[in-house]
């Protein structure tokens, strides 16, 4: 079944016997047997900008290249035009053709307008619901289509903005397909604009309706207004005209017009009570027009009733009346003629029913005729419509139909929103396969933009109370959205995303809530609103990445980069940077001023960040002040550990010559030579980038374990040992009671014989890749502290001097001679301050 174009066969016109429609699971049941349907994605140039609407995962936005930029666009030719017009119009509803109303008493009015526009000027209507306004706007458009280059452009404001309506005065008068123009681009096209502008349902005034006028001076704007509608400023040039109700004379006659006969005595006492009441609004006498066609069916008989087949799915209380009763009917009340709907809509068939139902939960909007019987049910409810305009209880709104005026009230007091919760879980389910249908083009879906978008709004609060509803409302914003933005309607396209977002978040579903939020990122770049493109596009990205979400983290970051760009603030995610630099690893806290001796201190990045390198700290754990810090810090912190490297690679050298001097003083086993591990002591990490000394493996006992090593004085002045290094059951590195920041050593192999010394596997340190670094360059851990002096006499180490004990992985104690050696050749390769860094 093609969703848009519907052939008399598929609702039972092209047989001999009406065929019913088929069960909603037989008409899906067969889908499984196809080829699954691929992505439907649309690009589109929106200003500088090269979109990609893609509603798998996310749109995907950068700088349009030269050779995609449109050329600029050329105006429409005259068929053209005429069919932009004709898709403007609403649809002409099926059945017989309706009388068409003569314009009665609006003579004076008519030629008001047209003197004021063939002047230039610009002048609106203002007039009560139901006083035609769009009738009068149709005959002074064929009044006015000689009078300016462009002709008349037909426009609608029904729920849009000034904004809104530049674009689409644009996209009426230039060929520019799939080009959504930037702001300054718009302007210098609707500058050179020449036509008569008539826009029905105007909803703003004052500065928005300066804008819009000052946009397009070539323009004569007539505009129709509700007195309750902002007036236009005082200096904007606008003229009101008003439009009264019809005198009592015009009402009369207007009233047999739409009868099709004269009027009796007692029907014109009855129509002149009905106009003092009306105040002469012409919509009453239309509606007491469809009354009095009614009463006069009713008073024909049966016989011409079942002919026509006009009552015969009336409701069982509302049967048509039976002549053997009496020949004449009642006229209304004066009551049921002041507000008719209940009784009009009782004497229609059950179809035209349901679809006042619809109407009345979707907020007064009619569905498209295309979608009745899929609605409702019914092969024949298509007709429905056309039995709807007949009585006057729905209005033509742009390309489109709306209750009346008064209509929906007085539905509502009728009973017909008591199963409005229902109605609205259908036509979602409907509009969510609907839109999402490959064969739908998203024309169509912003035609029907004001129905999918009063169903999608009003299934949100569904979605709080029931299991499914969340499912369903994202699963129709998810098909909805993305058909709106290729179709160009920028409004409808955020409603949507904002409903999307509303209902995953009600469901609890992540993933939804990073998609929606990334489009609605993008949609604020595509509108130069930076700030709120910033924010969406963040939120995103952290939702993505604690998903794991690297595609659309990736698109996410490309959207932010190019925010970054036109903004000219910097992007300031932190853990996206400490991604692209692995050693840099960052924490909350910063170290305790005693911690672990080390070769090295910590590297401290620049201040300005608030980052403190640490080890072993996954990137999700980095708090949110974090996030937010500079990410010119990260670099600089890069920077910093590529001298660490370096000099790290330097003290492996010095402690390499150490071993080698000696191996070769002779084969003593008591040498202090024998006991230096093959390990480097200090070197950048291994497999967590820390800069941190390596713990010492010292001689194993009978027992097996490691002795002890001295350490750093606790509280109480004794030195520490080698336990009081014992990894925590978390492996983090915060610091003890003793002041000690603990740290996992590496697991020692087990020994091959008794007294051997258990060694870690033989890895090859890295080679310098800097020179030496210079005092600038490295950061000492507390700058106020003088360094400790080196031992040169006494045979042992004191627990005061940390150095020593942990630049090596030999015993505790060493000979003055390779102390000596060690100094040495540091200061041969490194400056004084070098030197003390180090220590």
């Amino acid at each position: 079944m093609d969703p848009n174009h519907t052939g008399p066969e598929e609702y039972g016109h092209g047989g001999d016997a009406p065929r019913q429609r088929p069960p909603r699971e037989s008409l899906t049941s067969d889908f499984g047997q196809h080829a699954p349907v691929p992505a439907r994605t649309v690009q589109l140039v929106s200003g500088d900008f090269l979109l990609t609407v893609n509603p798998v995962d996310g749109s995907e936005i950068e700088p349009c290249p030269p050779a995609e930029r449109p050329a600029r666009p050329g105006r429409l030719t005259e068929p053209e035009r005429a069919e932009v017009e004709r898709a403007a119009a609403p649809p002409v509803p099926p059945g017989p053709a309706q009388p068409s109303l003569p314009l009665l008493a609006r003579q004076d009015e008519r030629e008001a307008l047209v003197r004021l526009l063939a002047r230039g000027r610009s002048v609106r209507l203002v007039g009560p619901g139901g006083s035609g306004r769009t009738r009068l706007l149709d005959v002074v458009a064929e009044d006015c289509a000689d009078l300016a280059p462009d002709g008349v452009v037909r426009l609608n404001g029904h729920r849009r903005s000034a904004d809104d309506l530049l674009h689409d005065l644009f996209h009426a008068v230039f060929d520019a397909p799939l080009n959504r123009p930037d702001r300054d681009e718009l302007l210098e096209s609707v500058r050179e604009i020449g036509a008569v502008v008539v826009l029905d349902d105007l909803e703003f005034g004052g500065a928005a309706l300066d804008e819009l006028l000052d946009a397009t001076p070539e323009c004569a704007f007539l505009f129709s207004a509700t007195p309750d509608v902002a007036d236009p400023s005082a200096d904007s040039g606008v003229e009101d005209v008003e439009l009264p109700g019809l005198d009592r004379a015009a009402g009369l006659d207007l009233l047999g017009h739409a009868v099709g006969r004269t009027l009796t005595d007692e029907e014109a006492t009855w129509a002149g009570d009905l106009w003092f009441e009306s105040e002469g609004l012409p919509l009453r006498f239309v509606q007491a027009g469809a009354l009095l066609r009614q009463r006069d069916r009713l008073r024909a008989g049966t016989s011409a009733v079942d002919e026509f087949g006009v009552f015969e799915d009336v409701r069982p209380d509302e049967a048509p009346y039976d002549p053997a009763d009496g020949d004449e009917v009642p006229l209304p009340s004066l009551g049921e003629a002041a507000a008719p709907a209940p009784l009009l809509a009782s004497r229609l068939s059950a179809s035209a029913r349901a679809t006042l139902r619809f109407a009345v939960a979707l907020g007064g909007e009619v569905p498209h005729q295309a979608h009745l019987p899929a609605l409702v049910g019914d092969t024949h409810a298509d007709a429905a419509l056309g039995e709807l305009v007949s009585c006057g209880l729905v209005s033509p709104v742009g390309a489109r139909y709306r209750l009346a005026a008064g209509v929906p009230a007085q539905l509502e007091a009728a009973g017909y929103t008591d199963d409005a919760d229902t109605r609205i879980r259908e036509a979602a389910q409907h509009y969510a396969w609907w839109t999402g249908h490959p064969s739908v083009t998203p024309e169509r879906v912003c035609a029907e933009s004001d129905a999918i978008l009063a169903a999608l709004t009003a299934l949100s609060p569904l979605a709080a109370g029931a299991a499914d509803e969340p499912g369903t409302a994202v699963q129709f914003a998810r098909t909805a959205a993305p058909a709106f933005a290729a179709g160009l309607h920028w409004s409808a396209w955020e409603r949507a995303l904002r409903a999307g977002a509303e209902a995953a978040r009600i469901a609890g579903d992540v993933g939804e809530q990073a998609y929606f939020h990334h489009e609605l990122g993008i949609h604020a770049l595509c509108a130069g609103q930076l700030d709120r493109a910033r924010a969406e596009l963040e939120a995103s990205i952290g939702l993505r990445g604690a998903l794991s979400d690297k595609r659309g983290t990736v698109a996410g970051r490309r959207a932010l980069a190019l925010v970054a760009d036109r903004s000219g603030v910097p992007l300031s995610i932190a853990p996206t940077a400490a991604e692209e630099v692995p050693e840099a690893h960052v924490e909350e806290s910063a170290s305790p001023p005693r911690g672990v001796p080390m070769a090295f201190p910590d590297l401290q990045p620049p201040a300005d960040t608030g980052l403190v390198v640490s080890r072993a700290v996954p990137a999700a754990t980095v708090p949110q002040q974090t996030k937010d810090g500079v990410g010119g810090g990260v670099k600089g912190l890069a920077k910093r550990n590529l001298v660490a490297a370096g000099a790290g690679a330097l003290l492996v050298a010095v402690l390499g010559t150490v071993v080698t001097l000696g191996a070769t003083s002779g084969n003593d086993p008591a040498s202090p030579s024998e006991n230096v591990g093959v390990n480097p002591s200090a070197s950048q990490g291994l497999d967590d980038g820390s800069l941190d000394a390596d713990p010492a493996a010292g001689n194993q006992g009978d027992t097996g374990k490691a002795t002890s090593r001295p350490s750093d004085p606790g509280p109480d002045g004794t030195p520490g040992t080698a336990d009081d290094l014992t990894p925590t059951a978390t492996g983090s590195d915060e610091p003890s009671d003793d002041g000690t920041r603990t740290e996992e050593p590496d697991e020692p192999t087990r020994p091959t014989s008794p007294g051997s010394t258990p060694t870690k596997p033989t890895k090859s340190p890295k080679p310098p890749t800097s020179s030496s670094p210079t005092p600038t360059e490295t950061e000492t851990e507390d700058p106020s502290e003088e360094p400790t002096e080196q031992p040169t006499e006494s045979p042992t180490t004191s627990p005061e001097e940390p150095s020593t004990s942990n630049s090596a992985s030999g015993p505790a104690s060493s000979s003055p001679v390779e102390t000596s050696t060690t100094a040495t050749q540091s200061t041969d390769q490194a400056s004084p301050d070098d030197t003390e860094t180090m220590i």
